[in-house]
C-alpha cells in the first residue's frame, strides 16, 4: 500500500480518538474486514513519521505486561493533513476511475 495511503488511515483512525499502535492495527483490520492487516514495523514506522511531522503527538497510558502503553493523538496540523489526504484519495480515485472508462 503506499506510504501516504496508510498514513490516511491511521489520521483516520486517530480522528476518532486517542489510541495506542495495537489497538490502530485492529481498528484497521476491523474496518476492512480483515482485507488489510498492516506488518507491525510498518505500522509504527508510519506513526514515528507522522508524529515527526507533528501530525500526532504521544502520551504514556496505562500499564500493560509492565511497560505503559504509547497512546497517540491527532494534533491540529494533523487534522489538516488528514482533509488534504482524504481530498487527494477522492481525486486520484477519480482519475483512475475515467481513464478504466468507469466514470
Amino acid at each position: 500500500m503506499i506510504r501516504t495511503t496508510l498514513e490516511m488511515l491511521i489520521l483516520s483512525v486517530l480522528a476518532e480518538g486517542a489510541s495506542y499502535g495495537y489497538a490502530i492495527s485492529q481498528r484497521l483490520r476491523e474496518q476492512s474486514a480483515g482485507a488489510y492487516d498492516p506488518k507491525e514495523t510498518t505500522l509504527y514506522a508510519a506513526i514515528r513519521r507522522l508524529e515527526q511531522k507533528g501530525y500526532l503527538t504521544s502520551f504514556p497510558g496505562s500499564e500493560t505486561a509492565g511497560r505503559p502503553r504509547t497512546y497517540y493523538a491527532l494534533t491540529a496540523a494533523g487534522e489538516t493533513q488528514l482533509q488534504n489526504l482524504k481530498q487527494t484519495w477522492r481525486d486520484g480515485i477519480t482519475a483512475v476511475t475515467r481513464i478504466l472508462g468507469e466514470g
